[in-house]
């Protein structure tokens, strides 16, 4: 048996760099993703999403792995998501489970695939964790204004609230690739039919749709507060001018009757 382990351990890892200095065992390299081939059956793949996926590796080695990735992470976490995945290799035929697969071919490609399908998997959760704060907030904001008839933040606060809001959508949003089958699978058929089983397996596609509908929910009510917000400013401006001119108005009144 085989055991796949997949860490989100930050916002995003820098792959450029990172592969300047880790040149070694190179098995596939694009712009978004390293995959290694670290032993006969140990593999080690990272993601620019922040996610690490390790094949056959021991706890030990696998903290030293993680150390030395650490340099290379935007927002490293304390506390790390993660996925674990068992691969039964030399099986009569390929078969999946809950949390494990039996493969008649345990080959690179596979379990490159394998390797993949799990850590979409972890990313998912990490953005769903994500897209759930920011509704529970922006649902904070929402009975407040029902309770109150008026938006209890401030406008400051309310602008840093809908950047954290878009600067999730825009990180998932160039992430998309992520959930697309990898070009191999277009060619292969066992590869494509391996590919389609463990997406229905971790059921990628739905969660990523709850995903997507949840921050356009969000982003439906931040417009609606971003309007009421905008409509509080104009009516406290017309306010000020209207003051301004009974001020005026009053100041030349004054100036009529004292001469």
């Amino acid at each position: 048996m085989l055991k796949v382990l997949s860490y989100q351990v930050s916002d995003s890892i820098d792959i450029k760099l990172f592969r300047s200095s880790f040149k070694e065992g190179i098995y596939h390299s694009d712009a978004d993703e390293l995959f290694y081939k670290t032993g006969e059956e140990s593999f080690l793949y990272v993601f620019k999403y922040g996610v690490v996926c390790f094949l056959n590796y021991t706890e030990r080695e696998i903290h030293a792995y993680l150390e030395k990735i650490a340099p290379f992470c935007k927002n490293l976490f304390d506390q790390k998501l993660n996925e674990e995945f068992e691969v039964y290799p030399n099986a009569r035929e390929n078969k999946f489970g809950y949390n494990k697969i039996e493969i008649i071919n345990a080959d690179a490609e596979t379990l490159r695939l394998i390797m993949l399908n799990v850590s979409q998997s972890v990313a998912l959760d990490y953005y769903s964790e994500q897209t759930n704060k920011l509704q529970e907030e922006t649902s904070y904001h929402i009975q407040n204004l029902e309770r109150l008839g008026r938006l209890a933040i401030s406008g400051t606060k309310l602008k840093k609230f809908i950047g954290k809001t878009l600067n999730l959508k825009n990180r998932i949003s160039e992430n998309l690739y992520i959930f697309d089958s990898p070009p191999e699978t277009w060619e292969n058929e066992n590869l494509n039919r391996i590919d389609l089983e463990l997406k229905r397996t971790f059921d990628l596609q739905e969660r990523f749709r709850d995903i997507r509908e949840g921050l356009e929910i969000v982003k439906e009510n931040l417009e609606l507060c971003k309007d009421l917000l905008q409509y509080r400013n104009s009516t406290f401006l017309e306010w000020i001018i209207i003051i301004l001119v009974f001020l005026e108005v009053l100041n030349l009144v004054i100036d009529k009757l004292f001469k």
